[in-house]
């Protein structure tokens, strides 16, 4: 176990716990950074912008791949078992947030601009970054795991409901009206359900403008249903105090404030 004064254990606790004054300005930075990073590949897809501010944004990425590829370096050289932060999730969005840049210097030639220029839109993966540095984040995400078998019934109610709907309707109007099979009845049950309505196709019958009311009205009811079993879930998980603190063993976080030990892999966690 590292020394709880050792310089690694300090820049480990920089840069993967937001809880302290040094860590949460390392995470206010690299927010910035991220920000920035992501605000450069959008300009760069204007084609105006990219002929008049091109090199001030090619020097912008640049620097920008270097900060995070250093990030990502002193990420690996201070964990206890790197291959678990390499293979991490967010392991993997940090390789895909530098790796397109250096990529570019490989893949030269003519032929290769379209595939250079393909790949470093990857770079839009560091938005992906965001949820580690947001205090919240960890509590949001303990809230959609709690609540992913409610959710699985409650979408598999509303797949029975959609099938039984669909099928109904295909047999009230038939291809006339434009509901020429099962499965094109079941598209219009779910674009209706969910109340986007795109008007391709609609029921002409008395019986099947009625089915289509009822529809409607359910639609509204099904779609708060989610909505308050992830609120339920998510003032559940706000009750008990979550930290920023991640495992330097399985590099997860989500940890109670007097957790000792971590809840997934069981070993001690750093004081």
């Amino acid at each position: 176990m590292k020394s709880k004064n050792s310089l690694k254990t300090r820049i480990y606790e920089i840069i993967f716990e937001a809880d302290t004054p040094a860590g949460k300005s390392f995470d206010v930075f690299l927010l910035l950074i991220i920000l920035l990073s992501v605000a450069v590949v959008l300009l760069e897809s204007v084609p105006k912008i990219e002929q008049q501010y091109g090199p001030q944004l090619h020097l912008a990425e640049w620097i920008i791949t270097i900060i995070f590829t250093l990030e990502y370096i002193i990420r690996i050289g201070v964990v206890l078992k790197p291959s678990r932060y390499i293979f991490s999730f967010y392991g993997i969005i940090d390789f895909l947030a530098v790796i397109p840049t250096y990529l570019a210097l490989v893949f030269a030639g003519a032929q290769g601009l379209i595939i250079i220029r393909a790949l470093r839109f990857f770079r839009i993966f560091r938005i992906f970054k965001l949820t580690r540095y947001t205090t919240e984040g960890a509590t949001i995400i303990k809230a959609l795991k709690a609540s992913k078998t409610k959710i699985s019934v409650f979408l598999f109610a509303v797949l029975t409901i959609v099938l039984i709907i669909g099928t109904v309707m295909y047999l009230i109007e038939g291809g006339d009206s434009g509901f020429t099979s099962i499965p094109k009845g079941i598209y219009w049950a779910i674009v209706t359900l969910t109340t986007v309505g795109y008007g391709d196709i609609a029921p002409a019958t008395a019986l099947g403008q009625l089915l289509a009311s009822c529809v409607m009205i359910l639609g509204y009811a099904i779609i708060a249903v989610p909505t308050g079993i992830i609120t339920a879930e998510f003032s559940q998980a706000k009750r008990k105090s979550i930290t920023t603190q991640v495992c330097p063993h399985c590099m997860k976080e989500g940890h109670e404030t007097d957790a000792v030990f971590c809840k997934f892999c069981g070993e001690k966690l750093n004081e």
